[in-house]
């Protein structure tokens, strides 16, 4: 039985997951709870290969090799990095888990989201989440913020709207089925506003966590 508290964020490319990671990081150090920071893919050296191949490989990549290739960093992910820091009693941040497949590779990329869920679950050991932040952007607003911040794009911040149309409904749609462990916020917020919303929520589950 875990110690910690498991915490992900969800959302869209340029939603601001990355902002409010290190916002709630530094509000929760700061009051002296121990923080660990993960990532998928990546975090792990082997994760960060598979990061390299599913993210910015220039070859063609099936999409149930992509799928696959998600769940095998997922596992390492968990195994190396997430498991260990719950058990130490610490909170775990984590950009992206095993609903962004269910999203993209369910949804987007259309394999079936019972399947691809069934599969995450598999590879994370039936790991779930105490809290996932899931920050909501349309894709039009989503895609100018990508292009203000004049960097390249990796594969799937380059398909088409509809694409990201479909992912956004994906995990709108797992939201709804799960209200209890989701939390979901506009991202047109100011990052304070956010800041302070996913705050507020996650400040409860803290209540029996050791300092």
């Amino acid at each position: 039985m875990t110690r910690g508290i498991f915490i992900t964020f969800e959302g869209g490319d340029g939603v601001g997951k990355t902002t409010q990671i290190r916002l709630l990081r530094s509000a929760l150090e700061s009051s002296g709870f121990h923080v660990t920071q993960a990532r998928e893919p990546g975090g792990t050296p082997l994760g960060d290969e598979i990061r390299e191949l599913v993210l910015h490989s220039r070859g063609h990549i099936a999409p149930r090799s992509e799928a696959l290739l998600y769940a095998a960093d997922r596992a390492q992910n968990v195994e190396a990095v997430v498991r260990p820091a719950l058990e130490r009693g610490e909170v775990v941040l984590q950009d992206r888990y095993f609903d962004s497949s269910v999203a993209y590779q369910g949804s987007g990329r259309v394999l079936g989201a019972e399947d691809i869920k069934r599969i995450s679950l598999w590879a994370a050991g039936d790991l779930v989440p105490h809290l996932t932040v899931l920050l909501d952007l349309d894709e039009a607003s989503a895609s100018e913020r990508l292009l203000a911040q004049k960097k390249p794009y990796d594969r799937f911040e380059s398909e088409k709207a509809e694409f990201h149309a479909r992912v956004r409904q994906a995990f709108l749609d797992i939201a709804t089925a799960e209200p209890q462990r989701f939390l979901v916020i506009d991202a047109r917020l100011s990052e304070t506003d956010i800041a302070d919303r996913i705050l507020s929520r996650v400040s409860p589950l803290l209540d029996n966590l050791e300092k």
